[in-house]
């Protein structure tokens, strides 16, 4: 039989080190939290994009929409733009989620919408990805990026914000008309807003 004696002080630096090599049980536990609240955050938003079809999307608001939760569509809050785009700018409630998408589905025939990249850290979501729409009355074409910022908590969205290419949005209803601008004291005035076909 071998008997070994270790000093106390030997003891406490191994002690020592082992606490501080080996991971701590709560740590551990909280990274797979953590993990667990990303992966729940990113199922809520795409099962709700996964339904925002016009026959799909208020039942999917109701379900995956907190009562308060906060829609900002393309801008907080842009006069100009809404009277082209009624959905644009702030506002509150799954009907606010549903509506938006309701009448996207009535300015525009989607001819796609792809998700390129999904991540998720926590309570937060961000989508990036790109969409063709077709504007119903007129027929321009236009293909836009688009990124989404959601938040996620107890299981429902509490804010959703989606960007897009608002330039390009708008100008698929435009039927006449361009502009004069001038961007720099440099540059010359020019028009813009002449409409190639596709």
């Amino acid at each position: 039989m071998i008997i070994l004696k270790f000093s106390k002080a030997a003891l406490l630096s191994a002690l020592v080190i082992s606490a501080s090599v080996l991971p701590s049980a709560p740590a551990a536990a909280r990274t797979t939290n953590s993990q667990d609240q990303s992966a729940a955050s990113l199922a809520v938003v795409m099962d709700f994009l996964s339904n925002t079809a016009p026959d799909k999307v208020e039942a999917a608001a109701a379900r995956l929409v907190a009562p308060d939760a906060v829609y900002v569509s393309l801008s907080f809050d842009n006069p100009e733009l809404k009277k082209i785009e009624p959905w644009t700018g702030t506002a509150t409630g799954p009907n606010a989620y549903s509506s938006t998408f309701l009448r996207v589905a009535e300015y525009w025939t989607i001819e796609d919408f792809t998700i390129t990249d999904k991540l998720a850290s926590g309570e937060d979501v961000a989508i990036f990805g790109k969409f063709t729409y077709r504007s119903v009355e007129v027929g321009h074409v236009f293909t836009s990026p688009f990124s989404i910022h959601a938040k996620v908590h107890e299981g429902k969205m509490t804010y959703f914000q989606f960007m897009e290419d608002t330039y390009a949005s708008a100008r698929s209803f435009r039927q006449s008309g361009s502009w004069t601008v001038k961007t720099t004291k440099a540059t010359p005035a020019f028009e813009v807003g002449e409409l190639r076909s596709k």
